[in-house]
């Protein structure tokens, strides 16, 4: 499973947006890796930032 799809699953299963430093601990994927799988998630508009640095999926 590359970062992206980990990325995707790791909000999907929270009942609340969270910091990417958060989905970095519970998926075990490097910050750094959790960051290129967000920009390029919003930018597919497949999650989405409802407040500042935190993010969830489109539903």
């Amino acid at each position: 499973m590359d970062a992206q799809e980990q990325v995707l699953k790791t909000l999907s299963e929270s009942d609340k947006p969270l910091k990417g430093k958060e989905i970095a601990e519970i998926s075990g994927i490097e910050k750094k890796d959790v960051d290129k799988a967000i920009k390029a998630l919003v930018k597919q508009e497949k999650i989405y930032s409802p407040k500042f640095c935190f993010y969830d999926v489109k539903k």
